[in-house]
């Protein structure tokens, strides 16, 4: 249920965002203009929220398959979260400044996590 949730919670981030960014969007040369790096980075951010609500969605209706949840199971449905919650703010950090690029471990590695995870216990029904 926690995916499920956070799955929720990322599509209302992610209209919200939206409409805060699309407030600026009609000035061109807002955050120096389309094609900026600061620009492009909170657009990730932006669409990071609904793509990472797909993400969670398919990790709880995988779930559903499970006579119930592991140990691994539940890591990698904290990863998923936590990927969720991390990308949009490594994204934004990004478009203050290119040397945070490092913030990326963190999402990347929690989603990375939860996929190796949750594929190895699906090939565990197969």
């Amino acid at each position: 249920m926690l995916n499920l949730f956070a799955a929720w919670i990322g599509v209302l981030l992610g209209f919200v965002s939206g409409a805060l960014l699309g407030m600026k969007f009609h000035h061109a040369d807002w955050l120096g203009g389309y094609a900026s790096y600061p620009r492009r980075m909170l657009r990730l951010g932006h669409i990071s929220f609904f793509g990472l609500a797909v993400i969670n969605v398919m990790f709880y209706s995988a779930a559903g398959l499970f006579a119930a949840m592991t140990g691994t199971l539940h890591v990698a449905s904290w990863a998923f979260v936590i990927g969720a919650i991390t990308m949009p703010v490594a994204c934004a950090l990004m478009a203050t400044s290119p040397r945070w690029w490092n913030a990326f471990v963190i999402p990347v590695g929690s989603l990375l996590t939860g996929a190796v995870l949750t594929l190895w216990e699906l090939w565990h029904l197969l």
